[in-house]
């Protein structure tokens, strides 16, 4: 019987720990900067915001910072629920495009079909497909709503300011326009053909098979538990700024979900992973579809910001209602992440998440400045 010396396999082994032992060490270190750069912006006495952040499909990072509520001192925790504000365009985009996958309607219908009240001349111009890339050209509603019948406007009065109004941006298709008014009309079409309000209709198609069991649709005598309360911060104050202070909070398809980091975290997974979702539909809310500016290469999909394409593709979205600022920034080809959401106006998200990809993202093809992006 002849015995092998083990020396190669244990000098193989301790290689292997080292380098473990490095990667953990390097990864504290990362873990310690993002910890001090976050509470150097959201101070324990100070409206808050949840973070969390996503590498090779793990989560690396996951805090909470400040207040969820001035008046109560309640702190800001994973559960707590945040407006998301156009973060929920990402949900009403992909909604429409199951609405389209099972046939019930085509990105091509004009929005004359589901609004026979509308200006024909504009209305039969104006596609489904443009509501959803902000390429309708389509009026906003803010300046032609009738402020003094009421203190709150939902979809419908959306709807109702700009139906009769005989003017637009740019004929349709023919230039870019961010659009909340849009997505205003698109939750009503989501009405119109399922059946189910849009609260209904995004708890029974998303919530639930991602078990967002907490997340909701702002809506009349809605409680939301946990729920974080807006700030805006003026002359070094924060002053309350809900929904109760503000006109056009409380519509839906635009900005009106309220969910938490733990819940969205479902949302992001199942995008990553291709699971409970369907990836086809992901894919083309993902994808281009029309370009904003060529020098930057950024496009808007369905819901999303796309800059570049392949390995290198980053999709984003920002969000701003009231006094509250969200932000998801995704690179699909590493799965990874960066979701915060913010109950001040006192923080530039874009910026932030910048320094955070600095300290994330070793790879310079895979970084890229956000706030020069969308300035």
């Amino acid at each position: 019987m002849v015995f092998r010396r083990p020396e190669k396999n244990i000098i193989v082994c301790g290689c292997f720990v080292l380098i473990l032992l490095a990667a953990q060490a390097c990864m504290k270190k990362e873990i310690v900067a993002t910890d001090k750069l976050l509470s150097s912006k959201y101070p324990a006495d100070g409206p808050g915001a949840a973070v969390a952040i996503i590498k090779d499909d793990q989560i690396i990072f996951r805090k909470e910072y400040g207040l969820a509520d001035l008046a109560s001192k309640n702190p800001v925790a994973a559960s707590t629920n945040f407006n998301i504000c156009s973060l929920t365009k990402q949900f009403t985009a992909y909604a429409i495009l199951k609405l389209e996958y099972e046939k019930k309607i085509s990105l091509n219908d004009k929005i004359e079909k589901y609004f026979p009240d509308f200006n024909p001349d504009v209305a039969s111009a104006i596609t489904i497909r443009q509501l959803l890339s902000h390429s309708s050209g389509l009026i906003d509603h803010y300046d032609y709503a009738d402020r003094k019948s009421k203190t709150q406007f939902n979809d419908s009065d959306a709807l109702n300011a700009v139906k009769s109004v005989d003017s637009v941006y740019f004929p349709a298709g023919k230039g870019y326009r961010y659009s909340n008014t849009a997505f205003c009309l698109l939750s009503q079409i989501i009405e119109k053909v399922s059946g189910l309000s849009y609260p209904q209709y995004i708890r029974e198609n998303i919530f639930r098979p991602l078990g967002m069991d907490n997340s909701d649709v702002i809506h009349t005598d809605l409680t939301i538990p946990e729920r974080a309360t807006g700030y805006q911060i003026e002359n070094n104050q924060f002053i309350r700024s809900d929904a109760s202070e503000n006109f056009f909070f409380s519509t839906m398809g635009d900005g009106g979900i309220y969910t938490s980091a733990d819940e969205y975290l479902k949302w992001i997974r199942a995008i990553m992973n291709s699971s409970v979702l369907n990836p086809e539909l992901i894919s083309d809310a993902q994808s281009p579809h029309k370009l904003i500016d060529s020098a930057k290469n950024l496009s808007y999909g369905y819901g999303w910001f796309i800059i570049g394409s392949g390995k290198n593709k980053t999709v984003f979205h920002t969000g701003s209602n009231g006094g509250f600022r969200t932000i998801v920034f995704m690179i699909p080809s590493i799965k990874y992440a960066v979701i915060i959401f913010s109950n001040q106006s006192g923080v530039d998200l874009e910026q932030l998440v910048n320094e955070l990809n600095k300290i994330f993202i070793t790879d310079p093809v895979n970084y890229i400045r956000l706030d020069s992006l969308i300035s």
